[in-house]
């Protein structure tokens, strides 16, 4: 996320944006053509690798892996009040820092804490780890100790309406996403947000019970269970297991429509953050392609700056809360598509809901590519406002003067983002086949039906790797 610095973060700090993108343009080593094609043969090339050696039989093996050892569980289980603790403390911390230290965001720990440690580096460890977060929401602790105090506070007073599903995650993770990228946000703002979304979960769990709001509505939760679905550790039944990477997915469904908007909304809002940064976005509005600013401005639209920025915010916003709907079609076609090539006789809405979560390595992937720099720019200075939270000057651990930023090569970070988008689509045609092979029952079924996903796979990894040239050739 964070095309600059989560959006918001660089908003406020324009220096680490440039950090972001390095501050001077990168000649690609080749024409981004070249690597379009080459991406899309690869692509193509796994794709007809995974249709020939895998079988219906792949499709049916467990995929719940093996019980690690028991002292690894019980090591877990004795672990797991103080990480709850120590959640519950960072939360506490990050609002009592924006409201009562430095209005810098460099030096506050609210801001690097929150958008970089929590929104980027939990995100990408509950990856490899699994949904630890589940066990350690600050925010159901803090409910939990309030049932301890008002007994019956989280059983809830009214039944969770089934036709809420997520919805209620979906609004709160685009409203998130917005603040995010125009909130223009600071050390004391974000304290009013954490304090306002502290507040709606405590009336979320007391209204309709907490196991079902923290299922369906607190978005974080939402976000990282469905990210833990990739990790190859799974915690479940108090076992600790082991699985091959990406293999919850293939024992999840998205049981409501609600449920892959948000997987589409992950994926779209990753993909508008860097758009919305490029030159043709840019150009999009404001070069007046259709006359009509010029008309409502009297001038050109870049003369007009200061009276049409309010619409240009709109239409921001607006695109990016209508950028999963865009998605939403090219998934629908592709799938309709395959259901016409087959004849099947499954419903359309059968068939997105099942091949959902295929998409989530792709989301994945677009999501660390754009903003792992940030975890090497800004990350390590977390270190350094460990011991002084409110930027006072204190060095209360010894860490103050510790935190320098990394800053990667540009050629390096280059050829990471293609490598890894590519791994995360070619991941993503694996789980659309086994699927496929489940539903279809067939090698040549499967192979037909996944043809027209395989094309939009192309489609998003040629956007991909546009979007992600975009900032590195530009400086």
């Amino acid at each position: 996320m964070l095309r600059r610095c989560c959006g918001v973060f660089a908003l406020a700090l324009p220096g680490l944006a440039q950090a972001h993108s390095f501050g001077r343009s990168y000649n690609l080593p080749v024409p981004l053509w070249l690597y379009a094609w080459a991406a899309m043969a690869a692509l193509l090339l796994s794709f007809l690798l995974i249709g020939w050696f895998f079988t219906a039989e792949h499709s049916l093996r467990p995929s719940a892996g093996s019980a690690l050892p028991e002292r690894w569980t019980r090591g877990l289980r004795a672990l797991l009040p103080a990480l709850r603790g120590l959640s519950l403390l960072m939360l506490l911390l990050c609002i009592v820092a924006g409201l009562a230290g430095s209005g810098d965001a460099y030096r506050n720990f609210n801001m690097t804490w929150f958008w970089i440690v929590f929104v980027l580096g939990f995100a990408y460890c509950t990856v490899l780890v699994g949904d630890l977060y589940a066990h350690i929401n600050p925010w159901a602790t803090l409910v939990a100790m309030l049932d301890r105090v008002f007994a019956g506070f989280s059983q809830g007073r009214m039944r969770y309406p089934s036709w809420l599903a997520y919805w209620p995650a979906l609004a709160l993770y685009a409203g998130f996403i917005w603040i995010e990228l125009f909130g223009r946000s600071n050390p004391h703002s974000l304290s009013l947000w954490l304090l306002g979304y502290t507040a709606l979960n405590l009336a979320g769990a007391w209204l309709f019970g907490a196991r079902c709001w923290f299922r369906h509505g607190e978005f974080f939760a939402v976000f990282l269970r469905l990210l833990a679905l990739m990790a190859p550790l799974h915690y479940e039944h108090g076992t600790l297991r082991w699985r091959l990477p990406f293999a919850g997915l293939l024992d999840a469904r998205a049981g409501h429509p609600s449920l892959l908007i948000f997987v589409l909304f992950m994926l779209s809002s990753t993909a508008f953050d860097g758009l919305h940064a490029t030159a043709p976005w840019f150009q999009l509005f404001w070069s007046e392609p259709f006359a009509g600013l010029r008309a409502l401005a009297g001038q050109h639209p870049t003369e007009a700056y200061l009276r049409l920025r309010s619409i240009h915010r709109l239409f921001e916003s607006t695109s990016l809360l209508l950028s999963p709907l865009f998605y939403l079609a090219a998934y629908l076609a592709s799938l309709l598509l395959a259901k016409r090539l087959l004849r099947s006789p499954l419903a359309l809405r059968t068939l997105a809901l099942h091949f959902a979560f295929s998409l989530l390595p792709i989301a994945f992937v677009y999501h660390f590519t754009h903003y792992f720099t940030l975890l090497m720019t800004q990350g390590p200075a977390a270190l350094a406002l460990l011991s002084d939270p409110l930027g006072r000057g204190w060095n209360l651990f010894g860490t103050a003067r510790l935190g320098r930023p990394l800053l990667p090569d540009m050629a390096w970070v280059w050829h990471s983002q293609v490598g890894l988008i590519l791994l995360g689509h070619v991941v993503s045609v694996a789980l659309a086949h086994i699927e496929a092979l489940r539903l279809f029952g067939t090698r040549r079924a499967a192979l037909i039906s996944q043809l027209p996903m395989l094309l939009l796979m192309m489609l998003f990894t040629v956007a991909g790797l546009w979007i992600l040239a975009q900032p590195l050739q530009a400086g």
